[in-house]
């Protein structure tokens, strides 16, 4: 772990007080793309130089795409952060997934959810540490993955993360309109950080998240979150307002 991302401490307060920008690093799933556009742009070029400017800024997006940058997770037992970057579209009590049934029992959970544009980072984050219970892929539809079927009818993944003192937080990946494949660094037994790096979905997707009772949203509808750093819910609190301006 670079020093950026773990600085060192004395006395449990940080040697550093500041941080530089760095540009983010491309993730290795990204890589090949990248590499895979640079050299259409190449080929493009000897045909013609015209091509060259357009097939490069094509292969500056790819790679900005698949960015993956270093995040600053909070630290608590009653945080529940931000799995995905990207806009909360929607927040609102449902039933749990079929397919969560089995880790998370019947019933219903306030449900938020993250909608992920192709500028946004696609890298997903474990919202807390604890032990992956449940992985599951499901083939699916490419529906806009703004609309509120997409998470039954679309391509997704499903996540169940035991945190260390038993509690249980659902997740999931929905492909979009654009995306075509969702990609799971983590298998389940796995143990992770609050933050760790668990998956990806390229192009365009949709996480949601499913709150254990007891914790209430940190959100509001339009906010911008966030992956491994905007709090998403905390137990014992009050859900969050906002206002938008």
């Amino acid at each position: 772990m670079s020093s950026l991302e773990k600085p060192p401490h004395h006395g449990g307060i940080p040697v550093t007080s500041t941080v530089k920008w760095r540009f983010p690093a491309v993730h290795p799933e990204g890589q090949k793309f990248t590499a895979i556009a640079f050299g259409i742009t190449l080929l493009a070029t000897i045909i013609s130089k015209v091509f060259f400017w357009p097939f490069l800024a094509v292969t500056v997006w790819v790679a900005a795409f698949f960015r993956d940058p270093v995040r600053t997770t909070p630290v608590g037992d009653d945080l529940i952060v931000s799995p995905a970057d990207g806009l909360v579209t929607m927040i609102e009590r449902v039933a749990i997934p079929r397919e969560l049934v089995p880790e998370l029992g019947e019933g219903a959970r306030v449900r938020v959810s993250v909608f992920m544009s192709v500028f946004d980072v696609h890298i997903n984050r474990s919202p807390i540490a604890g032990t992956i219970r449940q992985v599951v892929y499901i083939s699916g539809k490419f529906l806009n993955a703004d609309l509120d079927k997409a998470s039954e009818e679309n391509e997704r993944q499903h996540f169940v993360v035991e945190g260390h003192d038993g509690r249980r937080v659902g997740f999931t990946q929905i492909a979009g309109l654009v995306a075509r494949r969702i990609v799971a660094f983590a298998k389940t037994g796995d143990i992770v950080a609050a933050g760790q790096r668990v998956g990806l979905i390229r192009f365009g997707s949709r996480v949601d998240v499913f709150l254990p009772d007891g914790c209430a949203p940190q959100v509001a509808l339009g906010q911008r979150a966030i992956a491994g750093e905007t709090i998403l819910g905390r137990y014992g609190a009050d859900a969050a307002v906002g206002v938008a301006q």
